[in-house]
């Protein structure tokens, strides 16, 4: 649920209306409540319901009486009696349901002590209101900096303004009693304002700035949470949790509430299990429970002698071996009753077509060639002698000088001791002579021969 100036801006980015909750159109706040009796016409000669709920900042919501008989309906804005000047806060709920709601509350609807709503709020009070909204963060900020001048050990967690910007209240939190007197001289000095001190618990501060759980919903203390009931660590016991302490907290530091939200239903479980102490006698030795399962209505039992091998046995086998210890008999051993425990086959989730490769696509890769050297005697036909350096000469004086005699074209005629394969191969320092391939093979001329 989010009104008109919740949309996104240009560029995807969220615009918001940076009320936080507060939102003039009553689409986004929190702890609203469904009027499920809007529809329903009253009888006849029956007047409406004098009283309105009325909600100020962070879900803070307030009773008033309707004195002037206002046609008042969910979203408006309305001018309320303060102490001292007035305040500005929405409509929430109207009619009949608003008494259900008092009656929840332990609010008297007949007293005399409820506030009275002046009137419909005008352009000046929602402009003076806003400014007393947009000064409360920097004001906090300041807030804290005199608090920690003080050296007082207290958390300001929020601020809230009165309508005409006259009073301020401040909400923080502590572990022990302050001593704020000197601060809020300090503050009445420094805000020009009426100053309100209340002190306020961590599941109260939590539900006040509201935030993101674990589950990855918003709080719930500051959705729909109202009660705040204790929880002790005995809740996830029950439930078979895991005692860890970051995992069992909440954003306020304290136990989640939402332990509570199942208990009821494991307790009335585990009436139908015998007591997590029971001791079974049985001839091989006594054997205790080490863990229950509720949901399918097994316990596992081991005996004290050997912790290491645990045997399933159902509830019902249970009372029967606990009725045999009564009478003074001892059974045989658990794995008379011990359930078989049934290894389930693992799934093989193998794709035959291969289609969860994740190198499918990929081009497949060649074999590399045999690294094999192939050393090969290059002879020139000569009539002469070799040069004394071991290179060839050409005594062809028909040859041409600008061609290359390189036999391979692929050798580099500057490094020639570089195979085909681009690889050096070491000078054997051998005399080099012309040779003519003759059906791939070299045949050396053995006539023309230089003998020494």
């Amino acid at each position: 649920m989010a009104c008109t100036s919740c949309s996104t801006s240009d560029g995807g980015a969220p615009k918001g209306c940076k009320n936080n909750g507060t939102c003039g159109t009553d689409s986004c706040n929190k702890l609203t409540v469904f009027d499920w009796l809007s529809n329903m016409s009253l009888s006849n000669g029956e007047a409406p319901f004098d009283c309105v709920e009325i909600r100020f900042k962070n879900g803070r919501k307030e009773f008033y009486r309707n004195t002037e008989k206002l046609t008042l309906s969910m979203g408006d804005i309305v001018a309320t009696e303060a102490s001292p000047g007035h305040d500005i806060g929405i409509v929430t709920l109207t009619g009949e349901l608003v008494k259900i709601q008092m009656k929840k509350k332990g609010v008297n609807h007949t007293s005399k002590d409820i506030f009275k709503i002046y009137r419909k709020a005008s352009q000046r009070d929602i402009d003076v209101w806003s400014a007393a909204r947009d000064k409360e963060e920097p004001l906090k900020v300041r807030a804290r900096e005199l608090a920690i001048q003080q050296k007082l050990e207290m958390k300001i967690s929020d601020i809230e303004f009165q309508g005409d910007g006259s009073k301020a209240t401040f909400y923080y939190t502590a572990n022990d009693r302050i001593d704020f007197r000197l601060l809020i001289k300090e503050f009445a000095r420094e805000f020009s304002a009426r100053i309100e001190m209340k002190q306020v618990g961590l599941r109260q501060e939590a539900a006040r700035l509201g935030g993101i759980g674990s589950c990855g919903r918003e709080l719930c203390c500051s959705t729909w949470l109202t009660d705040f009931r204790s929880v002790n660590t005995s809740a996830a016991r029950y439930q078979q949790l895991s005692l860890n302490p970051q995992k069992l907290a909440g954003q306020c530091g304290k136990l989640k509430c939402c332990l509570n939200y199942e208990l009821d239903t494991y307790m009335d479980a585990l009436k139908d299990f015998p007591d997590f102490d029971t001791k079974l006698s049985t001839e091989l030795g006594d054997a205790i429970c080490q863990k229950q399962d509720i949901f399918k209505g097994l316990m596992w039992f081991a005996y004290t002698n050997n912790f290491a091998n645990w045997h399933v046995l159902k509830i019902e086998q249970v009372r029967e071996i606990i009725a045999e210890n009564k009478e003074k008999r001892k059974v045989a051993s658990l794995e008379d009753f011990a359930l078989e425990v049934v290894v389930e086959p693992q799934k093989d989730f193998n794709n035959a077509m291969g289609q969860e490769s994740l190198t499918r696509f990929d081009q497949p890769k060649r074999k590399k060639k045999s690294n094999k050297k192939r050393k090969r005697e290059n002879v020139i036909v000569a009539n002469g002698n070799s040069a004394p350096n071991g290179n060839a000469v050409n005594k062809n004086p028909n040859a041409n000088p600008n061609k290359n005699n390189n036999p391979n074209p692929n050798k580099n005629p500057n490094n020639p001791n570089r195979n085909p394969n681009n690889k050096i191969v070491p000078n054997q320092n051998k005399p080099v002579t012309e040779n003519k391939p003759v059906d791939n093979k070299i045949i050396p001329n053995k006539n023309n021969e230089t003998k020494e």
